[in-house]
């Protein structure tokens, strides 16, 4: 009975309401399905901008679509597979599995989880309106400069797909730095790094290389939407600009995500080989070194792609072999799973026709990537169909078939049923059959110089019978993946009927009710082994009693633990936010300062852009406990302080994670800087460059006094005196240095508009005063955090927030304005070039 009264208290506090207050979720499981449903929406549309495109390429001289209207239809195929499938499906995976995987009960900011849903969602719904309405993208997924400049590309067409996909990459970041600090510090009490299930490993590794990749595409997206609406030339050659710029900051994302996409699934196979192989996996130690060493290679080797733009011979030969050496990491972790499956006693179910059809896709992928790396290879074979083949056999296949894997394995989690083997069996091969028939045949009429990106054909140059086998092909997928699609659907209805695990799996997820409680665990489990040895199904009557960590309801409010970050060892109580609109209000104001950016009502952007972020000022008024508690008990004999009383809270840590964000994005402007300085065409300018000294020197003075203002509030409020005055003087000095840097703008030569030295320099002093600006809000939230009483000498993280990002924003000034200050040497150092 006691047990029962549990679970009824906690279902009472975690639950979401009914109706349109299902619009306030912010529980993991609930948008985990949703970020996964809404990707498969995605994945559908997508798949049929694809089939429309083989219709078109299946007979020479079509004339099925004209040519903008085929630009379009592959460029939204292209981008939706990439942007809107690919990446949010992952996501959606891990905020789904991820906390019941760790044994926890919920990520640690489920308001920034809600937030990253919306923008996705209507980022996407952005891009895929714009289809209907003729204005789609029409410039290729990769949005090559200078085709999609204004000269080229005159349109909105370019700007939907530069404001949309910016906007879902703000949703991919925030998650990534959600999902790293959430399993850095929210793991079951006593499961170190080295007992992590192997899942929580790739995950990791998977978020740090989004944190990492994702900001050079939202820099280069800035970028090339301020050149087409203010008309700042960072990509045009005539202007001291360079076309090549675009793709440098381009493949710094495109690379790594190849990877990104990859890990995740590999992951999921790590996962699922060694249950299904009766087995634990080989190597567990050897595979968290590959997949951290893979991580690190992928970022060193983006000019892979840009072979045959006319990069210097040594350079080739580096990046060459750098391609070639990214395979002994993601061999390690094929042999690892083959070795698990050759030394157990191996079970078939429909998730393993899935695994070994994933062998032998990313074998063949595998191969012709390797070819690629090739420089003489890569330059015959380059802008050809191998190309577009081989992509595809490496993040379609590696993606879709881990993929299909996965769902059947983790779908009984929700259903409580298994597959439809009448059903599940004939669906694998005709996805399997179909996909090799399209992209198997893209290599061969690819060899046979057929180009990628061309709408039509003639009917004599001898590619007619391999694209219409390989249009052929693509029809038995779509039905292979429709006849998925009713499996799955059926499997809710006439499933055979489980109860606890399935599987005999070995990780904390099936250690929970089927279908899990919006909760996740009545209590969190004790790790005293490698996670991936405990049974499952031994733990989880002992979890639903409540004989774990937090077995009990206290204050009404969501808790769950924090952890040491490498030991595991219980160090903090966490208490989690309640249900609320904010993050869908904060999306919608974000979404209106994109439309209106996109329609170039640029005031309504600002209002709109300040009410995003009054609205998060506004949520962090909910946020933390009004009173200090001190240790509180969690069970066991165990006793620790709230995270609002600790130092290394999961807000400290996520901050640090979005700083090394910003970071990127800051050394990828500066990066921007050197390269138009040492490269492009057309410098110097005719104006010579000559920035206000004092100017600069003021700015950064000012910027030193607020970061040693926000140190002095701190010092304060340790001492019981008053942190406002050390606040107020922050603040003014913040608003000097904004003043400062948009005088220094204004007095910019050669202006902005005329030449890309100007525009570099405009830049880096924007993002000065808009780091300045955002220490603003931090200590307006302080000012009125203070007043509610939500600040104390104990709970200081607020102050401690606001002393790291000034600090941050005075040091990142003195790199941007000293490089500026420095413009001038630089430009007479290399002279003029044409």
């Amino acid at each position: 009975m006691s047990a029962l009264r549990l679970h009824r208290e906690l279902a009472a506090i975690w639950a979401t309401g009914p109706g349109l207050q299902r619009l306030a979720a912010v529980n993991h499981s609930v948008i985990g399905l949703r970020f996964m449903a809404t990707a498969f929406v995605f994945f559908a549309i997508g798949g049929v901008l694809g089939m429309l495109t083989r219709v078109q390429l299946a007979t020479p001289d079509s004339d099925f679509m004209d040519p903008e209207t085929y630009n379009q239809v592959f460029t939204v195929h292209g981008s939706m597979m990439l942007f809107l499938f690919a990446i949010p499906m992952i996501e959606g995976v891990a905020v789904y599995l991820t906390p019941k995987i760790l044994g926890t009960r919920d990520f640690a900011f489920p308001r920034l989880t809600a937030y990253g849903y919306w923008c996705y969602l209507f980022g996407g719904t952005i891009i895929t309106l714009s289809l209907v309405f003729g204005v789609a993208p029409n410039g290729g997924w990769f949005m090559y400069t200078p085709l999609s400049s204004n000269v080229y590309t005159p349109g909105v067409n370019a700007d939907v797909w530069l404001l949309g996909v910016t906007f879902v990459e703000i949703s991919a970041l925030t998650l990534a730095v959600e999902i790293v600090v959430s399993i850095l510090k929210m793991r079951a009490p006593g499961m170190a790094l080295d007992r992590m299930p192997i899942f929580g490993w790739y995950m990791l590794v998977t978020a740090l290389m989004m944190v990492v990749a994702f900001p050079p595409l939202i820099l280069g997206s800035i970028l090339l939407e301020t050149e087409r609406a203010f008309g700042l030339p960072f990509f045009d050659p005539k202007r001291g600009g360079d076309a090549l710029l675009w793709q440098h900051l381009f493949w710094l994302f495109g690379h790594p995500d190849v990877y990104i996409i990859f890990l995740p699934m590999a992951g999921a196979l790590s996962t699922i080989i060694p249950v299904f192989a009766n087995r634990r996996l080989v190597g567990y130690r050897a595979i968290v070194v590959a997949i951290i060493a893979l991580a690190f290679v992928s970022f060193g080797i983006w000019v892979h792609h840009m072979f045959t733009v006319g990069i210097p011979h040594l350079a080739l030969a580096f990046f060459s072999a750098g391609s070639a050496i990214v395979a002994v990491p993601t061999s390690v972790q094929i042999f690892a799973w083959l070795a698990t499956l050759a030394h157990g006693r191996p079970r078939w179910d429909v998730p393993m026709l899935y695994v070994f059809g994933f062998f032998f896709i990313f074998a063949l992928g595998g191969l012709t990537g390797v070819m690629l790396a090739i420089v003489p290879f890569n330059w015959q074979a380059h802008d050809s169909y191998f190309v577009v083949a081989h992509f595809h056999y490496v993040v379609a296949g590696a993606l879709a078939f881990p993929m299909l894997a996965a769902f059947y394995y983790w779908l009984p989690l929700l259903t409580g049923r298994t597959a439809v083997h009448r059903l599940s069996v004939p669906a694998f091969w005709l996805v399997f059959i179909g996909f090799n028939l399209t992209f198997f045949l893209m290599h061969l009429v690819g060899l046979l110089g057929m180009p990628r990106r061309i709408y039509t054909y003639p009917g004599d140059v001898g590619w007619n019978w391999l694209n219409l086998l390989s249009s052929v092909g693509g029809f038995i997928m779509t039905i292979g993946f429709g006849l998925v699609v009713i499996d799955l659907l059926a499997q809710f209805r006439y499933g055979r009927r489980v109860r606890r695990d399935p599987w005999r799996a070995t990780t904390f997820e099936w250690a929970m009710p089927i279908p899990p409680a919006p909760y996740a665990f009545a209590s969190l489990p004790q790790v005293g082994t490698a996670a991936d040895d405990s049974a499952a199904g031994e733990r989880a009557l002992s979890l639903a009693r409540g004989e774990g960590y937090l077995g009990f309801a206290r204050n009404g409010w969501q808790e769950t633990l924090g952890v040491h970050m490498t030991s595991g060892a219980p160090e903090q109580l966490i208490v989690l936010p309640r249900p609320t609109y904010l993050p869908l209000c904060t999306a919608l104001a974000t979404a209106t300062a994109v439309l209106a950016m996109l329609f170039q009502f640029y005031a309504l952007t600002l209002a709109a852009a300040l009410l995003t972020a009054g609205l998060f000022v506004l949520a962090g008024q909910s946020a933390g406990l009004a009173r200090d508690y001190g240790p509180l008990p969690v069970g066991h004999g165990v006793s620790v302080p709230p995270h609002t009383e600790v130092a290394g809270a999961p807000p400290w840590w996520a901050l640090i994670f979005t700083l090394v964000a910003d970071g990127t994005l800051f050394a990828s402007l500066v990066f921007g800087t050197f390269y138009l300085w040492i490269a492009a065409p057309n410098w110097p300018a005719a104006a010579t460059p000559a920035p206000d000294l004092m100017l600069a020197l003021a700015a950064i003075v000012a910027l030193v006094v607020a970061a040693a203002a926000a140190r002095g509030s701190l010092r304060a409020l340790a001492t019981g005196g008053s942190a406002r005055g050390w606040i107020a003087l922050a603040m003014l000095a913040l608003l000097a240095a904004i003043a400062a840097c948009v005088a220094l703008i204004g007095g910019i030569a050669p202006p902005p508009r005329e030449h890309a030295l100007g525009a570099t320099a405009a830049a880096l002093l924007f993002y000065v005063a808009v780091h300045a600006g955002i220490g603003l809000l931090f200590l307006v939230s302080n000012l009125l955090r203070l007043g509610a009483g939500l600040v104390s000498p104990l709970r200081s993280m607020d102050l401690r927030l606001t002393r790291l990002w000034l600090d941050y924003t005075a040091m990142t000034a003195v790199i941007a304005l000293g490089l500026v200050l420095a413009l001038p040497l630089l430009v007479a150092m290399l002279g003029p070039r044409p």
